[in-house]
């Protein structure tokens, strides 16, 4: 009987569970592990037929127990690639650093690493695998938790809240969809009342959120997949689909073709270059990436992109000239 990758973390955390002593019945290790009963039982039995784990259940104390005190799995089941998927995991968390999601992950990715991971691949895993940091927006706990519970309850959340183009907070009463998170920030999606269309505001531009008593029914489509999920340039909405035409030079080329920017992108070859196509509804961030590559990146359509490169080309002229 082979051991599921996907059950692995799940077993080691039971084994913790059961080894603390605190004899757990199948319904506690069900919430921990958030699953059904079903299939802890399936694990148990994996562990006491198949792993020899001394596992006995107490009916006086309604839960399970190592006959053996000193009982632990063995690392030799986890896998090297199991091991690496914990490293990757363990760094990945530091882009969630800023947020009150951090501790509790960390606190629940330790305990799952402990039983598994020797003093020597823990070393290994912790120095040799790591994910950069990038620039990051910290979080309030407060308006965290209480849009968490918009989102858990569907309950409309009303805030105060500055746009990038606003001279002040307004008042926003929002039917809270998703949380999104790019680049460092985290974003909630979803319907604005004030708006009567779905927007994303960033978590930490929140201030004085507050949970009201009143309910929303989530649509069939409130994913923010659903709407703009064609194209891949972070978190953004927009209004109006558009087909983007673009040429690409030098450095430009690498950093352009070896990434998935669209469901249906094209490359194609030209003279000293490449002509990357794709439809999206991302433009601001389309023209975004297009003034990051320099003069390396031009666009050839729509005209309204062609038109507000040249501009920002010769605002930064005239800087560039003070």
């Amino acid at each position: 009987m082979a051991l599921p990758k996907t059950a692995l973390p799940r077993i080691y955390q039971i084994d913790g569970e059961i080894a603390s002593m605190s004899y757990p019945n199948t319904d506690d290790l069900a919430r921990m592990c958030e699953t059904g009963t079903a299939t802890i039982s399936r694990d148990i039995a994996f562990m006491r037929d198949q792993l020899f784990a001394p596992i006995e259940y107490d009916s006086l104390k309604r839960g399970y127990y190592y006959t053996q005190k000193t009982f632990r799995l063995p690392t030799v089941f986890a896998s090297a690639d199991n091991l690496l998927a914990l490293g990757m995991a363990k760094s990945i968390l530091s882009l969630y650093k800023e947020t009150p999601l951090y501790e509790a992950s960390k606190y629940l990715l330790e305990s799952i690493m402990t039983p598994m991971v020797s003093d020597g691949n823990r070393d290994w895993l912790e120095n040799r695998i790591m994910v950069p940091p990038v620039a990051s927006a910290k979080v309030d706990g407060a308006i965290w938790e209480t849009v968490v519970k918009g989102l858990k309850k569907n309950r409309i959340i009303i805030f105060d809240y500055k746009g990038t183009w606003d001279n002040e907070d307004k008042f926003r009463k929002v039917h809270p969809y998703q949380l999104l998170f790019d680049s460092g920030v985290w974003y909630l999606y979803g319907f604005s009342q004030e708006r009567k269309a779905t927007r994303i505001f960033s978590l930490s531009r929140i201030k004085n959120a507050r949970l009201t008593k009143e309910s929303f029914t989530l649509p069939k489509k409130f994913s923010y997949a659903d709407f703009y999920g064609d194209s891949y340039f972070g978190v953004f909405v927009g209004e109006e689909k558009r087909h983007f035409v673009i040429e690409c030079y030098e450095g430009a080329v690498i950093y352009a073709s070896e990434r998935q920017w669209a469901a249906d992108q094209k490359i194609t070859d030209i003279d000293g270059g490449i002509k990357i196509e794709f439809n999206s509804t991302q433009y601001d961030k389309v023209l975004r990436w297009v003034l990051s590559c320099g003069c390396n990146a031009v666009p050839v359509k729509p005209q309204k992109l062609v038109n507000n490169w040249k501009l920002h080309i010769q605002e930064m002229r005239k800087q560039a000239a003070r």
